[in-house]
């Protein structure tokens, strides 16, 4: 099998950085991290298996909070914003509360605000910790996907967890909490606080919140010559962490890397129901449409891939704009534009990678040189690219969004039409992508397998996407209490225990998200 000349620790580098978009930090801000946390693990003793661990871990820890972005902008309106400065408050005391509740329904109407600091106060802010957790355990199903261990898995899925307890899972305490994530909670908050407080202001910050949120004994071997730690740690940052992995695995084939792609895209579509299934569908258009062109094999390979993770960028999208349902602002606008810039950032490196980002950031790009990031135009789009922007636009049409109902088949292909006739779309591309789409080509996909009814599957299908279960039960005229039976049954199938779980198997069988003839 052909390697790809990508290792799994350089994509991990990538959905890092991706991470560090919805947490509201500087770039490379996680991978600093795992540097202290490699240089914590040695202070520590930890061998090279437990070293492993960590650094997978210290990479991944918060992976899963950007994805809890529709929710925590219902409660604290832009979500980024808010998780950003999470880092200066402990948010298991009382401060934390009055965190929350200074930021309830912010930038919202004023009963907005009400209505959710009355919430938060009545239920301790319990509830929204526990959505963040449900986005964990989503962020521990990617661990699987990516090839992890079962370490890897759980330290990715406690990054809620505290010492003391008070986090959540409920209950999962001390020595409990696995030790990776016991060392990344304390290096993550350090890297921030280093930047915001300098050495001693995170020394003391850290020092404090020692037997409440941080475990004792790694507090005890961090504030013991922290200097020492920091030092030179934003030094070239992304090759020292590479150079660090304590156990070398081998370069991905070129099929690992295609399914690690695929996986990181179903992934972040779980960043807005409103894009359940846009990165799977998007590719599934783009390949199909460049096979029927006779497109040479390494081209279409690339095309998916870059299909695959053309909006991780969202990540650095807050879920209040996401989920907009009026016209946007101007500044509202510039942050939407900025993810297809971002993608670039994300992949760009190694070479293999950067090639996928340069494809995946050009899909708002037209012929007539109207769209972003780069403005480009004509001959400055390879046919990749053309195909990448139809099948993009062709897709999200056929999904609602906030400002919108969904557009029917027949409507999104006279959009596409009309599109080329205004010269913003290339013709060829649009033709193709139109007839694999079923608008004048025959049937080329076949439903995946679930083991789910289909009954489960249509109640599948809207809970993956954000609806309630009153919601589908209106839709599909049963009783609530009946959608519950299924959403029981649809959760035990699948061994998930939460829509976010729900929503990202759903994307990997092709439940949601599928759109060419005879998918199911």
């Amino acid at each position: 099998m052909a390697t790809s000349g990508v290792r799994l620790n350089e994509v991990l580098v990538a959905i890092s950085m991706a991470t560090d978009l919805g947490l509201g930090q500087p770039s490379e801000h996680m991978v600093r991290a795992a540097r202290l946390s490699m240089r914590l693990g040695d202070r520590l003793g930890l061998d090279s298996s437990q070293l492993a661990v960590l650094y997978d871990v210290s990479l991944l820890t918060y992976v899963g909070c950007p994805v809890y972005g529709s929710e925590a902008a219902l409660v604290f309106g832009d979500d980024i914003d808010f998780r950003s400065g999470t880092y200066d408050v402990d948010l298991g005391s009382g401060d934390g509360m009055r965190y929350m509740l200074s930021h309830a329904g912010k930038g919202r109407p004023v009963v907005n605000r009400w209505q959710q600091t009355f919430r938060l106060m009545a239920t301790g802010g319990r509830d929204v910790a526990e959505q963040m957790a449900n986005h964990c355990s989503a962020a521990g199903l990617l661990a699987d996907r990516l090839g992890l261990s079962a370490e890897v898995r759980s330290g990715v899925e406690q990054s809620y967890a505290r010492w003391d307890g008070k986090g959540v899972p409920d209950g999962l305490q001390g020595d409990q909490l696995s030790l990776a994530s016991r060392i990344s909670h304390v290096t993550d908050a350090a890297e921030v606080l280093e930047r915001r407080l300098g050495a001693s202001g995170a020394i003391e910050t850290i020092r404090r919140r020692r037997g409440t949120h941080f475990d004792p004994v790694v507090v005890d071997a961090f504030v013991t010559d922290a200097s020492e730690l920091f030092n030179g740690i934003a030094d070239n940052s992304v090759d020292h962490l590479l150079e660090l992995e304590p156990v070398e695995r081998t370069p991905l084939t070129d099929d690992a890397l295609d399914a690690v792609l695929e996986a990181v895209g179903d992934f972040c579509d779980l960043r807005s129901p409103w894009f359940t299934g846009h990165a799977r569908g998007t590719a599934e258009l783009a390949a199909a449409a460049a096979g029927l062109l006779e497109r040479p094999t390494d081209e279409i390979r690339l095309l998916r891939r870059a299909a695959s993770v053309h909006d991780v960028g969202r990540f650095g999208v807050p879920g209040s704009v996401l989920s907009k349902p009026s016209p946007l602002s101007g500044r509202d606008i510039e942050r939407m534009r900025m993810h297809a810039y971002y993608v670039e950032r994300i992949f760009s490196r190694p070479e293999p990678l950067r090639r996928v980002g340069l494809v995946a950031s050009m899909h708002h790009e037209r012929m007539d040189g109207s769209g972003y990031h780069r403005a480009a135009s004509g001959a400055a789009l390879t046919t990749p690219c053309r195909i990448l922007a139809v099948a993009d636009a062709y897709h999200a049409m056929l999904q609602p969004r906030p400002y919108r109902e969904p557009l029917s088949p027949e409507q999104a292909a006279g959009e596409i039409r009309a599109e080329v006739v205004a010269g913003r779309l290339d013709p060829t591309a649009a033709q193709a992508v139109l007839e694999v789409a079923g608008h004048g080509g025959p049937a080329r996909r076949q439903p995946g397998q679930s083991g789910l009814t289909s009954r489960e599957r249509e109640v599948l299908t809207l809970l993956a996407v954000g609806e309630t279960n009153k919601a589908i039960a209106r839709r599909l005229g049963i009783s609530a209490k009946t959608v519950g039976n299924h959403v029981e049954h649809v959760y035990a199938k699948l061994g998930v225990g939460n829509r976010a779980g729900a929503a990202f198997i759903a994307m990997q069988l092709g439940i949601v998200g599928a759109n060419l003839p005879g998918s199911g």
